[in-house]
């Protein structure tokens, strides 16, 4: 147990959040072959339950105990859920004192529900994209379980070793919440798309299996990034978007790479807290700064401005965060009808609470027809 303890105090007071948790324990493992995989995974456990919960705490007793706990039985790391131990326990718990901040909410979505949200991990979830009877029969050979969200959304339990026995081609993990915005894309064949904020390109893939016409453009600050988007395109049997290296944010660039082009809709899902996927990184819940709130809450209204100038008259501009707060969320919609004069279609907070997803908002503005 004391050679566990050390690392894990090691861990705790060499980790900013700069860098995501799960890379930075990847990295400090390297360091540190000797740890086998049964260290690991006990060490991985309570770093990620210190990120939950301490600041729940009045003390550290609760840590020692539950690294105590866990190195002593390493068998119930596999089933270990924070929540049931911190109620089986008598150590004095204050779960408001995990965000002492007070930001409005979006509508849909209460305080209490979320902060307990962020003691359980979220589970894993794919999109089946083909052959869903092969991969049902596949997981059923190896007892892995798995519920229905929607036809084509399917729950497992997080950690669950998918990667070596589904056939790639066949489905992509994304979680349900991101899932389901699909449901407000509406694509007519053939139509002019642009994924301004594309990332890896979870949702540029989505679009395009739901209609494989459209032409797409995508765009990200990084080109690392849009290299592996069209590597993922391939892989999925689509041929890869035209694709620009853009800071969204500077409106020059913007010109510079899209000049007079227009296009039938744009998908705007920008940078944000990520308080809706808090769950899966408490690391960013323990260092949060709500200074930053401001910060994004700008950002993307310069960003959705922006882009919303290359939308075709009539046009759609689907609004897309995976944050919980109205200032990314309500208050950046109406600066942009404002500014723009787009009018509001729709708009919902995806609470993924319930199924343990994440959570989401999406809205969707129409531009001014001529």
């Amino acid at each position: 147990m004391r050679y566990i303890d050390q690392h894990i105090k090691a861990i705790i007071s060499s980790s900013d959040g700069s860098l995501p948790l799960v890379h930075f324990l990847k990295n400090y493992f390297k360091q540190y072959p000797v740890l086998g995989s049964r260290d690991r995974k006990i060490i991985s456990a309570i770093i990620y339950s210190h990120y939950r919960c301490a600041k729940g705490y009045d003390s550290d007793e609760w840590l020692d105990k539950l690294t105590d706990d866990l190195t002593k039985e390493p068998k119930k790391v596999g089933d270990f859920v924070l929540a049931n131990w911190i109620s089986e326990n008598k150590f004095e718990f204050n779960i408001n004192s995990l965000f002492p901040f007070n930001p409005p909410f979006s509508q849909g979505i209460e305080k209490d529900d979320w902060l307990k949200s962020i003691l359980t991990q979220p589970n894993l979830f794919i999109r089946v994209r083909k052959d869903k009877d092969k991969l049902l029969i596949l997981l059923d050979n190896v007892h892995i379980p798995y519920s229905f969200i929607t036809p084509s959304c399917l729950s497992l339990p997080n950690g669950a070793k998918i990667d070596t026995l589904l056939p790639a081609d066949a489905y992509v993990v994304q979680d349900a919440s991101s899932q389901q915005t699909g449901t407000f894309f509406e694509p007519i064949k053939n139509q002019s798309w642009y994924d301004c904020c594309s990332g890896a390109g979870g949702k540029s893939l989505l679009l395009k299996d739901i209609e494989p016409t459209i032409q797409l453009t995508v765009s990200d600050r990084r080109e690392s990034i849009l290299h592996n988007l069209k590597q993922r395109f391939k892989q999925y049997g689509h041929t890869p978007p035209t694709a620009h290296i853009i800071d969204v944010a500077n409106s020059e660039q913007l010109n510079k790479s899209l000049n007079k082009t227009q296009f039938d809709s744009i998908i705007c899902d920008v940078p944000c807290s990520g308080s809706g996927t808090w769950a899966r990184t408490p690391e960013q819940l323990y260092f949060f700064n709500p200074e930053k709130l401001q910060e994004f809450s700008l950002l993307q209204k310069r960003i959705a401005v922006n882009v919303s100038k290359y939308l075709k008259p009539g046009g759609r501009l689907i609004y897309i965060t995976c944050s919980i707060f109205k200032e990314e969320n309500e208050d950046v919609v109406n600066h942009l009808i404002n500014q723009t004069g787009m009018h509001l279609i729709s708009s919902q907070l995806i609470n993924g609470i319930s199924i343990g997803a994440d959570s989401m908002f999406v809205a969707v503005l129409q531009n001014k027809a001529r």
